[in-house]
């Protein structure tokens, strides 16, 4: 019995189910298929991405099994098939997601079930008029061909989505309109109905895939087979199969099968396809590299740290997929007001085709003409992609450029931006300090650092390491030291070719032996400019002087000066003291706020946020609560598992120009908004009058929904064209 129940408990346990839905290519179609899902019993969490044509929800398969489902999808119309999100199922080999990006794209548009039907229409409609240039009799019989095959069609569907919860569909509205015109005798205009509003599905159909393609690509980049590296010999192995730990040989002119560490050789790596930046990266024992990336030089061992699942191409096509199906703050107002908006529509177009009749006589044929093309009309779904279109070509057109954007609510904030706070360690700068100036006070430089080198040889300080990288750049031989001790916080020695040598604070230095000379005055001015100054002594002596900073990206000035130019304030909080805060901030001409601990930031970026919309920049892992408390959070370095979490967008190329390009990029999609709201809206203003007064009737009526609808695609399309210059998108 108890084995029963643990049955029955295991049974009841929600699934989650993905399904790729074929002909999904509008937030109408999307809309259909969530409410009729929800609809059926035990389906919850249902999320529906139009733009990847994916169907994700958790069902519990005691009250409904998957086969309904997918047969109500079937029903709406739709092609659906299960598959699985990569690396969801334990035990099993991942999804290739090259293999999904490739499927998905290999029927040309013209092949598909619309392009037929739109043909099909179309042969019938012609074939309709040449009969009635020969027997004008014929004129209501030659057209109805066409028209009854298109009613069968998209009535069919009709039918099904209003059993399925969506009775003002816009499959609806045509049919009521082709119904209506073919009882008043006007069957060339019932053709010609369904001829435009098939040829507009076929149109956003192609629009659909046109702007899902980029993503699809990016799938693309990951080759299929590895050469794995086993017993010292390289065998060819499906990159799916490879597991963290293995080792992989990458030669020249390959691409990178998996995410990993380089282990042996040396090479220059193309990254610009995986991140956009267009100039090779050289790569060495311990370097990062990204799957998808090419290998330009000599060959590279590289060892997998991630698995297909997780690695960096499939991250990001898991990011914007979930950014898709966040919907922005307009999306949701305009679904919201088109769902009160078309039932009112479909009334009034109603009562213009009965009230005139009923209350002043006029005539039936004329106005239940008027009233079905102002149904056709009223039809929303020029408006209901108006946002959704330009939020998709927005975020294709990021990932490009390695601007990764957490949904259309977080693409729309970034636009409305007015000042950006900068943390400075990682983001303004490099994160690694790096040796600027080397004084010997008595002797050599070079024998001055190879001492110093010699005594910080194995530290993990910060300071320890500029100092050993200087002297490797140098050539500068180590020698062996002995009897290495540290003194917290104040300094490091050890025995070096039998005498005692000290890398160590001025302060502390002091202690020992005064300086000679001019020391202090160098010392000083090398502190005013931001920069942390170490003494090398020997025996007590002091012998020179090396200064250490964490310098500034190479493009964080432009990027401010590309802030500036976009009219964004910039201001940096960091807790490094204020003499190295406004060097830093001086040089590259934003504000300052030095000395402060996490909660100071949070206090800061609140006092920001109350004046206007504040967005954060900050590595993603120390800056989390910055992050998340500003208007909008940016990571920079978008590879990291933390930033991908913490933030509203990531800039995977960790370039601070970017920052100014997300926000010339934002602009450009809500300017794009607009036009697109204008588009819809204004051409249903101008045919609403013009129907209503009798000088436009069924077909302008269909090309004034379907013609928005594709001018609005269109419009929408035209943000995949757009180029970055100075940090601004541009057409």
């Amino acid at each position: 019995m108890a084995d029963m129940e643990v049955k029955d408990a295991g049974a009841r346990t929600p699934s989650t189910l993905r399904y790729r839905v074929e002909g999904m290519d509008c937030p109408s179609c999307a809309g259909k298929i969530e409410t009729a899902v929800g609809r059926l019993g035990g389906a919850e969490d249902i999320r529906v991405n139009y733009h990847a044509q994916v169907l994700t929800f958790r069902l519990d398969e005691a009250a409904t099994p998957r086969t309904a489902v997918e047969e109500q999808i079937r029903r709406l119309g739709y092609g659906v098939a299960p598959v699985e999100a990569p690396g969801v199922v334990a035990g099993e080999p991942a999804t290739d997601v090259a293999d999904e990006g490739r499927g998905r794209s290999r029927q040309p548009w013209w092949k598909g079930a619309k392009a037929r039907l739109a043909a099909t229409i179309g042969v019938l409609t012609v074939a309709g008029f040449a009969v009635t240039l020969a027997v004008p009799s014929l004129d209501h019989l030659a057209y109805l061909p066409a028209a009854l095959l298109g009613l069968a069609f998209f009535g069919r569907k009709a039918i099904a989505a209003a059993r399925a919860g969506s009775p003002f569909s816009i499959e609806m509205l045509m049919s009521i309109a082709t119904v209506g015109a073919i009882l008043i005798g006007a069957t060339s205009e019932a053709a010609t109905v369904v001829v435009l509003f098939t040829i507009g599905e076929l149109l956003e159909g192609v629009a659909a895939n046109r702007a899902r393609s980029g993503i699809e690509a990016l799938g693309a980049l990951v080759p299929r087979t590895a050469l794995l590296i086993e017993n010292g010999t390289a065998r060819e192995v499906p990159a799916a199969s490879l597991k963290v730990g293995d080792l992989v040989l990458v030669r020249p002119g390959d691409r990178v099968s998996a995410d990993g560490e380089v282990a042996e050789g040396e090479s220059e790596v193309d990254e610009s396809p995986v991140t956009g930046e267009s100039v090779p990266v050289a790569k060495a024992e311990g370097a990062s590299v990204f799957a998808g990336s090419i290998n330009v030089s000599g060959a590279l061992q590289v060892r997998v740290t991630k698995p297909a699942s997780d690695n960096t191409i499939a991250r990001i096509i898991r990011l914007v997929e979930e950014a898709q199906d966040a919907k922005a703050p307009t999306a949701r107002f305009i679904e919201r007001f088109s769902a009160i908006y078309t039932p009112i529509a479909v009334a009034v177009a109603a009562l213009v085709a009965v009230a005139p009749p009923l209350l002043l006589g006029a005539d039936w044929g004329t106005w239940i003409y008027r009233g079905l093309a102002l149904l056709l009309v009223a039809c929303p779904c020029a408006l209901v992609l108006s946002t959704p279109a330009a939020i998709a070509s927005g975020l294709a057109v990021g990932t490009r450029r390695g601007l990764l954007v957490k949904g259309g609510g977080a693409l729309e904030a970034i636009g409305r931006i007015r000042t950006v706070a900068f943390d400075k360690t990682g983001t303004l700068t490099e994160g690694r300090p790096r040796v600027t100036d080397v004084l010997a006070l008595s002797g050599s430089e070079r024998t001055m650092l190879g001492l110093a080198a010699a005594v910080e040889n194995g530290s993990s300080h910060p300071l320890g390491r500029a100092i050993l990288e200087r002297a490797e750049a140098d050539d500068i031989p180590l020698r062996p030291a002995k009897d290495a001790r540290a003194i917290p916080g104040m300094a490091v020695e050890a025995v070096v070719t039998g005498k005692r040598v000290t890398v160590g604070s001025p302060s502390y230095a002091t202690k020992q032996a005064p300086l000679p000379g001019d020391a202090d005055r160098v010392i000083a001015d090398w502190e005013q400019q931001g920069k942390t100054v170490v003494v090398v002594s020997v025996d007590g002596a002091a012998t020179g002087l090396i200064a250490v900073r964490d310098q500034p990206r190479a493009d964080a000035a432009a990027g401010i000066r590309a802030l500036d130019a976009l009219g964004v304030e910039t201001v940096m909080l960091t807790g490094d003291n204020i003499r190295t805060g406004q060097a830093i901030a001086g040089a590259l001409g934003l504000k300052v706020q030095a000395g402060l601990l996490p909660e100071d930031k949070l206090r800061e970026i609140g006092a920001l946020k109350a004046k206007a919309p504040v967005a954060m920049v900050g590595d993603g892992i120390n800056d989390a609560p910055a992050l998340a408390a500003a208007s909008v959070g940016i990571a920079m370095g978008g590879g990291t598992d933390v930033a991908l979490e913490t933030a509203d967008a990531a800039l995977l190329n960790s370039r601070v120009v970017d920052v100014a390009a997300l926000i010339g990029l934002s602009r450009a999609t809500l300017a794009n908004i607009h036009q697109n709201v204008a588009i819809a809206l204004g051409l249903k203003a101008v045919f609403l009058v013009t129907t209503v007064v009798g000088v436009t009737g069924l077909w302008p009526a269909v090309l004034a929904d379907t013609g928005a609808t594709v001018l609005v695609t269109l419009n929408a399309l035209r943000l995949l064209g757009y180029r970055f210059q100075g940090g601004v998108a541009r057409g």
